[in-house]
């Protein structure tokens, strides 16, 4: 096979993945004076992310295939381009961890914060705190009716350190709430003990952190401007950050063992299909046919 190129402004386990196949040629572009003389070439296969800005819609137009990360974002890569909808194709962002069991994992973990063994643990992460939901996070889990749950905050020292002024105004969560610094923990194992994940954010990218969630056989809850909307239930969509329906959704799940487990279930069937090697298949079949 002839090779291809592709272009990308950020990486992610999938380019990082593909790019060591003999079939596949980074496109670098000129820098400086270079790009001033240089003549202009786009790649095969173009991955998009960010803002569509003017050099991403060049790159659009000029690449036999764009990959865009979820369909509402391919929706609007048509719209502002007016290409043939055959030129751009969806692949959402891969989840590439270890699955393990999570029974014995939350066992341990419930044993070293003394929690009983039927605690549900509700889980938030980010990497943008504010923007990610974090005051509509801690909003919805102090007004839920079900009362054996605890909270796990996962994030930087420095966002955890930021977080303390804002708990203060949350004392009914005072004995609920776990912080755990991402840089002494392995923040996938948080992930597998988790009963509920809920990510109320503003932002409209794909959550790579639901598929994650998803993966791990996780609940979960998200807003309805974030582009995951896709991939989840209408049920566990939220109109917005602030949803007043959300705890009366959360406690409905957190009283119902057996349809809590259900959606776990249902979760980790949609989210294997985003695993590292399975869209890795799906570029293959994408380079099969340029």
């Amino acid at each position: 096979m002839k090779q291809k190129t592709i272009y990308f402004k950020t990486e992610n386990s999938l380019i990082n993945s593909i790019k060591k196949s003999e079939d596949i040629k980074i496109l670098k572009k000129p820098t400086g004076l270079f790009k001033l003389f240089s003549k202009k070439n786009y790649a095969d296969i173009y991955f998009h992310t960010g803002n569509l800005d003017e050099d991403s819609i060049e790159e659009i137009k000029n690449s036999k295939i764009t990959i865009a990360n979820s369909f509402s974002f391919m929706n609007l890569i048509l719209k502002k381009t007016n290409i043939d909808h055959k030129k751009v194709k969806v692949i959402y962002p891969s989840v590439n961890m270890v699955y393990k069991e999570p029974k014995l994992l939350k066992k341990d973990f419930l044993e070293r914060f003394s929690l009983p063994i039927n605690t549900k643990l509700i889980f938030f992460t980010a990497n943008n705190f504010k923007n990610s939901g974090i005051k509509e996070f801690l909003d919805i889990v102090s007004n839920l009716s079900f009362m054996d749950f605890s909270v796990i905050i996962a994030g930087s020292k420095q966002q955890l350190a930021a977080l303390d002024f804002t708990l203060t105004k949350y004392q009914k969560l005072e004995n609920k709430i776990i912080k755990i610094d991402v840089a002494k923990h392995n923040v996938d194992e948080l992930y597998l003990i988790s009963d509920i994940f809920l990510l109320p954010t503003h932002n409209k990218n794909i959550a790579s952190s639901v598929i994650k969630a998803m993966f791990c056989e996780c609940v979960v809850f998200t807003t309805m401007n974030n582009d995951a909307k896709e991939i989840i239930d209408v049920y566990a969509t939220m109109e917005q950050p602030s949803d007043p329906s959300t705890p009366f959704k959360i406690d409905a799940i957190l009283f119902d063992e057996k349809e809590m487990n259900s959606i776990k279930k249902q979760n980790r069937e949609i989210a294997i299909e985003m695993s590292l090697d399975k869209n890795i298949e799906k570029f293959n079949d994408i380079l099969l046919n340029i």
